[in-house]
């Protein structure tokens, strides 16, 4: 058993310790690339999107629209950095439990049906990233390694 613990536990969790800071960037990219993508879509198209906000009965649309459209595309250009990582995160978070709760409750009618949207993905991912941090290849580290006390860590 020692040897199975060894061969299939402790072996690749020491490969992989040498590539931690890859599943962060990773992580970082892809997500903040999408949603910086989907925040400037919304932010060039701030009539129809305050429409649809309206119609998914978002109170505020006029104030929540464009604050949302840019929390998706400066919280994603800001993951794409890794500049204050936790905090875009966690708001894009938000925006995911708002998100399905409003335009896509009507469509669950199961545990499978709730999971399998995108936005539970990216719920899960940007919950990871507020969490865990966004890893060593990270502006926020340079920031942390440049200016923190050193009795403080991360």
């Amino acid at each position: 058993m020692k040897f199975i613990v060894n061969l299939l536990i402790l072996l690749p969790a020491r490969i992989a310790s040498y590539f931690s800071w890859a599943a962060p960037l990773i992580m970082r990219l892809v997500i903040g690339y999408v949603f910086m993508l989907a925040g400037w879509g919304k932010l060039n198209a701030l009539p129809q999107m305050i429409q649809n906000f309206t119609d998914w009965g978002i109170p505020y649309p006029n104030v929540l629209t464009p604050f949302v459209a840019g929390v998706e595309c400066f919280g994603g250009a800001m993951l794409i950095l890794g500049l204050f990582t936790r905090i875009p995160a966690a708001m894009l978070a938000v925006v995911m439990v708002v998100a399905v709760r409003s335009a896509k409750w009507g469509d669950v009618d199961s545990l499978e049906t709730l999971l399998g949207f995108e936005e539970a993905t990216y719920f899960a991912a940007f919950l990871w990233l507020a969490i865990a941090g966004p890893g060593a290849a990270s502006l926020d580290r340079l920031l942390v390694n440049t200016f923190a006390d050193p009795k403080e860590s991360t």
